[in-house]
């Protein structure tokens, strides 16, 4: 697969006769190896990795620096997929200058655009990204670092003037250059007509079919996470269970003198063995 670009994306219109495109919330370099070879267009290193990874209860912990860190080790695999970097909480709700910085410091880990939440409030911030050169994905809908303001993980566009906004934030955030939108937790018609108002691909979490492309998180798409499955999830594979069921198994052959084997070990020849007076066995 050629290396995907923001420009490559951005072309990616489906009712212009493109393929869909494939986003995968990944956390490191294994799992952007695998997303990569398994033909994710985009590797999104999501604020996500606050709950997935690091054990919090909300996005809202993770830090600018966290996300560098987390950046770099999926840009040190070398994936042929689109990186982009989440900018998190309080990065972008900042100084146009501060947001910036935070964008550039994203980059500099290996990010070759970066997402951030909100719709009109947020187009100073985007153009700014933007003059700059770095490409800016946008995200509406259902906003995770806003949880506390909307109340909880909320649908979002339920009525026809929560909607018609949705529509005018999507094409505001066209407007200031953003190279694509991700669509989140939003009722499948209302995620239509906002596809169908921009020129720029939309990428759905939880918002039909309708979209120009699909984003999962890699731990849900596997089955690794298994606490909450959101509704707009659907599990690949079940790799939890199979790695609970091999830790199991090696467990239970240390326990039982199983492992290590003595083809799994490592030997000293009969002269150097015997030159430290060691004869038979190690517990003869």
């Amino acid at each position: 697969m050629a290396k995907i670009t923001a420009p490559s994306v951005r072309a990616r219109k489906v009712r212009d006769g493109a393929d869909p495109l494939v986003m995968v919330t990944a956390y490191d370099a294994p799992g952007a190896r695998i997303a990569s070879e398994g033909g994710a267009d985009i590797i999104l290193v999501g604020d996500s990795l606050a709950m997935v990874v690091l054990g919090y209860d909300d996005t809202l912990q993770v830090t600018v620096d966290d996300m560098a860190h987390h950046v770099a080790a999926v840009a040190r695999a070398r994936p042929d997929s689109l990186i982009v970097g989440d900018m998190p909480w309080m990065s972008f709700h900042v100084s146009p200058e501060d947001t910036v910085r935070n964008a550039a410091t994203l980059v500099r880990a290996g990010a070759q655009a970066v997402k951030l939440e909100g719709g009109r409030k947020r187009l100073p911030m985007i153009e700014r990204i933007v003059d700059a050169e770095i490409p800016v994905m946008g995200h509406i809908g259902l906003t995770p670092q806003s949880v506390h303001a909307m109340g909880g993980f909320k649908v979002q566009g339920r009525r026809a003037d929560a909607a018609r906004k949705l529509v005018q934030a999507a094409k505001a955030l066209e407007h200031a250059g953003c190279f694509a939108i991700v669509l989140e937790g939003v009722p499948v018609r209302v995620a239509a007509l906002v596809t169908e108002a921009v020129g720029v691909p939309t990428i759905g979490i939880g918002a039909g079919p309708h979209c120009d492309g699909q984003v999962l998180v890699y731990h849900d798409l596997l089955g690794i996470e298994d606490r909450f499955v959101p509704k707009f999830v659907r599990r690949y594979a079940d790799v939890k269970a199979v790695s609970v069921e091999a830790v199991a198994a090696y467990a239970a052959d240390v326990r039982a003198g199983r492992f290590p084997s003595d083809e799994e070990s490592y030997h000293l020849s009969d002269e150097q063995a015997a030159a430290l007076g060691l004869y038979g066995s190690p517990g003869a």
